[in-house]
């Protein structure tokens, strides 16, 4: 039961803008779910508080600003928060989040085009040029 209040609490928070935080770059709102970088807005340079909050901020890193984070930015922010949830060792309540932030994650909006200049756009161009002219053969 005390889970389910939980979870809808979280949600409820996403839901009300009037909760925003003011002093973010540029006077965007921030709207933390945990920690210094779970969710929209971050309190960075702070350092993260832990395994999820770590995972949190390279999702920061790879969303450009203003734009759409990649798809497989938003992969990697579920697998890691996925990890978190499943780790035992892990604080029930932390374990909870970190399976609302993998939820979240799969959700998310994504671009489908990886970042000009990421190791993943570079993979991405090779994997789809054509092949040099001495390599095609007509049968011969």
């Amino acid at each position: 039961m005390t889970k389910s209040f939980l979870a809808l609490g979280l949600l409820a928070a996403l839901a009300v803008p009037a909760n925003a935080q003011e002093g973010s770059p540029a006077g965007k709102p921030k709207l933390l779910l945990y920690g210094n970088y779970c969710g929209p807005g971050n309190n960075a340079p702070a350092a993260p508080v832990d395994a999820l909050d770590a995972a949190c901020a390279r999702h920061d890193a790879c969303t450009p600003d203003d734009g759409l984070p990649s798809k497989a930015c938003n992969m990697r922010l579920q697998a890691d928060a996925e990890r978190v949830a499943s780790d035992p060792r892990q604080p029930e309540d932390l374990r909870m989040m970190a399976g609302l932030v993998a939820s979240g994650a799969a959700m998310m909006p994504s671009t489908s085009v990886a970042r000009v200049g990421s190791p993943v756009s570079h993979a991405l161009l090779a994997s789809h040029r054509p092949a040099p002219a001495s390599v095609v053969t007509d049968g011969e």
